[in-house]
């Protein structure tokens, strides 16, 4: 079977490594002139990497990705904290808690895929339209190429062309966020600020989320904010220190620190999608940002393409001689799940932007309450403990 992914990021290599590792035929097929990602981290939850090592990929994560010691709470005035999650040689999820820089993990994946079948990743290649004709779909790409598939997987991200092909046009619903991300030198806030661990500051209107990679060579960071006068739909818009600054008045000293040494801030407006009723029509489906994108509250947006990319090879395994069949067990086996984390990634917004959060014994009571450990693992071990390699496709 010759299967056609279009979309060479994270999700569209990590499905091209695992329906390859099922004897599929595989090529992908990316817009982009070259294979890069804009510096920004990413953070590889043990679902995540418990899914890359299914795909024999263990060894490049942990040479490549940076381990934390855990998650720790300040709040975002006077910096007092709390612990949040303990990681590192708890291991309580059973796979590592990684970090990465997003070039570095895309890089790994593109490695792994020419080693495996060179020549699969084919670049300057953007989606057009698509014809189904009869038991193969014909796939035309805007420098007027065409290719034939047996079956064809949309993993083209968020802004989706092969989603919007078979179901239309969607509306885009502006969620009263933006974010500002960026990463930090070391070097300029050594001492200062924890390069060993993550750490999540929550505030009244905002909050901020930072961790090491390149084996703590980099702080990354990435802050929500309030804020509905910035609804531009996209990751690459320049901003400056100064407006960025504006956005934390009053917060820590630490936290102007690092933002000061943002070596370049981006920003963009945090917007979300409908859900699907359905990701598949005739021999075409859809995974990862492309059919169920979600906030990035619970950093799951990746790591949920990770393990739609192992499930959907394995039900095409099961249903060689029937893709239909196949794509219904893909869609029985993730729905649910995918659904579950996109609605507690919304909920998440009340938890870490709160006006109790303004005056300190009450933002304290508030953290307290909503992190203490118990509820901590009841919210978050269904997420990290599941495995996409083993997961009953039958239920």
């Amino acid at each position: 079977m010759k299967i056609a992914i279009i979309g060479g990021g994270l999700g569209g290599l990590s499905a091209g490594l695992a329906l390859h590792g099922k004897g599929f035929d595989v090529e992908i097929y990316e817009q982009a002139p070259e294979l890069g990602e804009v510096g920004a981290g990413v953070q590889l939850t043990p679902n995540g990497s418990r899914s890359l090592i299914a795909l024999g990929l263990e060894e490049e994560i942990l040479r490549i990705g940076t381990e934390t010691t855990g998650k720790t709470i300040y709040l975002w005035d006077t910096a007092e904290t709390r612990d949040f999650m303990r990681l590192g040689e708890e291991n309580k999820y059973g796979a590592p808690y990684l970090t990465f820089h997003r070039a570095d993990l895309l890089g790994l994946l593109k490695d792994a895929m020419n080693a495996r079948k060179p020549g699969a990743i084919h670049l300057n290649k953007c989606f057009a339209s698509q014809k189904q004709l009869g038991d193969q779909v014909e796939v035309t790409f805007v420098d007027g190429t065409t290719v034939t598939a047996d079956v064809v997987i949309g993993a083209d991200g968020i802004h989706s062309s092969v989603r919007r092909s078979l179901f239309g046009p969607d509306q885009a619903e502006f969620t009263g966020c933006m974010a500002w991300r960026g990463l930090v030198p070391a070097d300029a806030i050594e001492n200062e600020i924890d390069m060993k661990g993550g750490s999540m500051w929550l505030g009244p209107n905002a909050h901020i989320v930072t961790y090491p990679v390149r084996k703590g060579k980099l702080l990354n960071f990435i802050a929500m904010v309030d804020r509905d006068d910035w609804k531009l739909d996209g990751w690459n818009q320049q901003g400056t220190t100064e407006e960025a600054m504006e956005d934390f008045v009053g917060w820590s000293e630490k936290v102007h620190l690092v933002v000061q040494n943002i070596s370049t801030p981006f920003k963009w407006a945090l917007i979300v999608r409908k859900p699907l009723e359905s990701w598949s029509k005739g021999r075409i489906t859809l995974l990862g940002d492309a059919c169920h994108s979600t906030l990035p509250f619970l950093s799951q947006g990746a790591n949920m393409s990770f393990e739609d990319g192992v499930v959907l090879a394995r039900c095409l395994e099961t249903s060689r001689d029937n893709v239909d069949v196949a794509f219904r067990l893909y869609e029985k086996a993730r729905k649910e799940r995918t659904t579950g984390i996109v609605e507690l990634s919304a909920k998440q917004l009340t938890r870490v932007h709160n006006p109790k959060l303004k005056e300190r014994s009450e933002g304290l009571e508030h953290i307290d309450r909503e992190y203490e450990p118990g509820r901590v693992d009841t919210r978050y071990r269904w997420i990290y403990g599941y495995d996409a390699a083993t997961v009953d496709l039958m239920k």
